[in-house]
């Protein structure tokens, strides 16, 4: 009997197992197909929203946004660091500043594992030359317009608007900028270059290996800072009669070393800038990279309690609110936040400052400049939420999540139609509201993916992203994507 058992196995053993493989085949081919659907009905269903809501060319938002701007030079990071000889720090250090390689290989080392962005001013500026004249002749480099202000125009007049730039440029510069963007700032002969320093999820430098595609981005800028572009911008923004005002590029001020006082006496005076535009004129501030605790405080003092919008990232949302506790600012926070965390740090900035704002308008002898938080984006790999007040001037909520959630493909994979075989879904297949016990779930509905509900006087929507696979750039992210949902809650 055992003679014969292991004769049946060997006569059929063959067939069985070739029937287990084709089995499991089929299995995973019929995951991939519930999958594509899946993906399929979700993007459907994001378009659809997003197309709720469309512009009238006939009569075009207009869009007035500073500052700043530059050239931006990308390049595949860890081949860059390669190619000068950078050895992969074994003490990932965190420095306001860079003044030598040493301190870089430190620096990139300690954003680089996390996969979380990160900007820094290099004082050093031979070594910064020497850095981009190696970046010059590096294979799959590529020159693209940078800075906050400039990145943000673009996308507003793609998506429909008439755009008012304050910033310096060269006219090679400007002679690439949309026929709907007008500039307001000083002619420079030679911009100044920002070097991109782009790596995807899963590679490798030395020991460390990023889990997420980011960005380290280094320049060594002595205009922007200084918002040259300041006077002329206040001088046409009147005639202009905007619809939205738009700050940002504010970091580049960050660690910069100016004399005393100067940098006090140009936030005053874009204080004054904003605060003296027409109350009815809603006003976004787009937040970015601070690591200088100093120049946080200033912007809460100067700029944020006269903007009614803010927009961020999953690092700088934090950043902020560990400030506003009174705490010391957060240099690197969780670069994949759960939805329930993200919603939780909303709340409280918009407690907060709104907190803020009610003690302003009962102290101060003009309160009226100073405005409350009425809109907060909040832009993370996996998903998108906003906050708006119920009744305010902001419109279009669940369309405005939809059009944010979608621009992040686009721009990330460098392609207007979402190729659905180059993304993913990463966020989970429901979410808590918040962290508090008890707290409720909401699933993700492919055919109704962005989930909208109310809460105190305020509405919540959060959509999910679909995460592209295969990166063609990711700086610029979060500066395309906060300008596409503003777009539509004009």
């Amino acid at each position: 009997m055992e003679g014969g058992g292991r004769l049946s196995w060997v006569r059929y053993g063959p067939v069985v197992s070739l029937f287990v493989v084709l089995l499991a085949v089929w299995f995973r081919s019929s995951e991939r197909t519930v999958l594509d659907d899946r993906l399929d009905t979700l993007l459907s269903s994001l378009l659809r929203a997003e197309s709720k809501v469309g512009i009238n060319d006939f009569a075009r938002p207009k869009v007035a946004i500073g500052f700043g701007g530059c050239a931006d030079l990308l390049v595949d990071g860890v081949s860059l660091l390669n190619k000068i000889g950078l050895i992969p720090s074994d003490q990932p250090l965190h420095h306001d500043y860079l003044e030598n390689i040493e301190q870089l290989s430190q620096s990139f080392a300690y954003f680089f594992a996390p996969g979380a962005a990160a900007e820094r001013f290099m004082l050093n500026d031979t070594l910064f030359g020497e850095l981009v004249e190696a970046s010059r002749d590096l294979p799959g480099n590529r020159w693209s317009v940078g800075g906050n202000a400039p990145v943000m125009a673009g996308r507003l007049a793609k998506e429909g608007c008439d755009v008012l730039l304050g910033g310096s440029f060269s006219p090679d510069f400007t002679d690439v900028l949309s026929e709907h963007i007008t500039v307001a700032g000083k002619v420079l002969e030679e911009p100044d270059i920002h070097l991109i320093l782009e790596y995807p999820m899963g590679v490798s430098w030395g020991p460390y290996i990023s889990h997420r595609a980011n960005r380290y981005i280094i320049h060594s800028d002595d205009h922007n800072p200084y918002l040259d572009s300041m006077e002329e911008f206040a001088k046409k923004l009147t005639h202009f009669q905007p619809d939205l005002l738009v700050v940002g590029g504010l970091q580049m001020m960050d660690s910069f070393p100016f004399p005393p006082g100067e940098r006090h006496a140009l936030l005053s005076r874009l204080s004054d800038l904003i605060s003296t535009s027409s109350a009815k004129l809603g006003t976004h501030f787009e937040m970015a990279s601070f690591v200088e605790e100093s120049i946080m405080e200033d912007l809460l003092h100067y700029v944020i309690p006269y903007a009614d919008s803010l927009g961020m990232n999953e690092q700088e949302l934090p950043n902020l609110l560990s400030l506003l506790k009174g705490s010391n600012i957060t240099v690197l926070s969780d670069p994949n936040p759960r939805v329930a965390t993200v919603l939780d740090q909303m709340r409280e900035v918009y407690r907060i400052l709104n907190q803020r704002y009610k003690l302003a308008e009962m102290s101060e002898g003009d309160p009226s400049k100073v405005k409350p938080l009425t809109r907060l984006h909040v832009h993370t790999l996996a998903f998108q939420s906003m906050i708006v007040t119920r009744g305010s001037q902001w419109k279009n909520t669940m369309s405005a999540t939809a059009k944010a959630s979608l621009t992040a493909n686009r721009h990330v994979c460098g392609s207007n139609d979402i190729d659905l075989s180059k993304a993913r879904l990463i966020m989970d297949d429901s979410f808590s509201v918040s962290r508090q016990e008890g707290s409720q779930r909401i699933p993700l509905q492919e055919s109704r993916p962005v989930s909208c509900w109310e809460e105190n006087d305020y509405e919540i929507c959060v959509a999910p992203v679909l995460v592209c696979t295969e990166v063609y750039q990711t700086a610029g992210g979060g500066d395309n994507i906060s300008a596409a949902g503003l777009v539509l809650q004009i």
